[in-house]
């Protein structure tokens, strides 16, 4: 792999690594108070599925290979729309103030657009990993 690109996909991972925190550690602010505290199964999906989008990002990395690493950022892009239709269950149920559930939503999509556009980047690599080298 060539240096440029080690070092693209290290900045990439490590934005992806700092918004997918910021959003895990709002999460767990937001679910922490009243009525969101007590249902503890929209509570405790909620918050697994904000740790995934950033364990997936940190596995699919580690993994050596560009096909998984796509793989396991699929899967946390998915984890993101799980978290934004948590969120909307939450804000109906007045959990969460519209403030917000905003401000957190709108983190949200644009980490998946960043995932998205990662993943196409990758996909257009013609290098399939340290796994196979």
């Amino acid at each position: 792999m060539q240096i440029e690109s080690f070092q693209f996909i290290t900045a990439t991972i490590n934005r992806f690594r700092g918004l997918a925190k910021v959003v895990s550690l709002i999460v767990y602010k937001v679910s922490s108070v009243g009525n969101f505290l007590k249902d503890f199964g929209l509570k405790d999906q909620t918050r697994r599925a904000s740790i995934s989008i950033l364990s997936n990002i940190a596995a699919g990395f580690k993994r050596d290979a560009r096909k998984e690493f796509i793989q396991f950022l699929s899967i946390s892009k998915g984890s993101c729309g799980e978290v934004r239709a948590q969120l909307q269950i939450a804000r109906d149920l007045n959990y969460i103030e519209e403030t917000e559930f905003t401000a957190l939503y709108a983190d949200l999509e644009e980490l998946s657009r960043m995932l998205k556009g990662f993943m196409g980047y990758l996909k257009k690599t013609e290098n399939p990993g340290d796994k196979y080298n």
